[in-house]
């Protein structure tokens, strides 16, 4: 059996966190999400957390903002890994369909969630 997907959640001073326990709470389900904050570090630094928490897992990465030192950061180290994907503009909804969906490959994954998150804005 294939290890589920892991999901990276990417934001700016707690946001991450707070998503990743929101989630948790939710769910019952543990260990699915790790946080990642960029407080007290630069772009370099951010991209060494963002990295070290992938790992070599595939994984979709959600990221707080569209634009920004967590989304270039992101971006930059995980452009060519296609078991990775990056997600802008996560919310609640999006994590709470993703987790419940992590057998699908990382594409699929990120796909659904985007559409789960959008759905929950009220964006079709």
């Amino acid at each position: 059996m294939t290890e589920p997907l892991l999901g990276v959640v990417v934001g700016h001073g707690d946001v991450a966190r707070a998503l990743v326990a929101a989630v948790e709470e939710i769910s019952g389900i543990q260990g699915a999400l790790v946080a990642v904050s960029n407080s007290g570090c630069d772009r370099g630094q951010l991209e060494d957390r963002i990295v070290a928490a992938v790992g070599d897992r595939a994984t979709v990465v959600f990221v707080d903002m569209a634009s920004g030192s967590c989304l270039f950061a992101a971006l930059r180290r995980f452009r060519d890994r296609p078991r990775v994907r990056v997600v802008t503009g996560v919310n609640l909804a999006m994590l709470l369909d993703f987790i419940f969906h992590r057998e699908d490959d990382a594409q699929t994954a990120a796909a659904r969630a985007v559409e789960a998150g959008g759905k929950a804005l009220g964006v079709r």
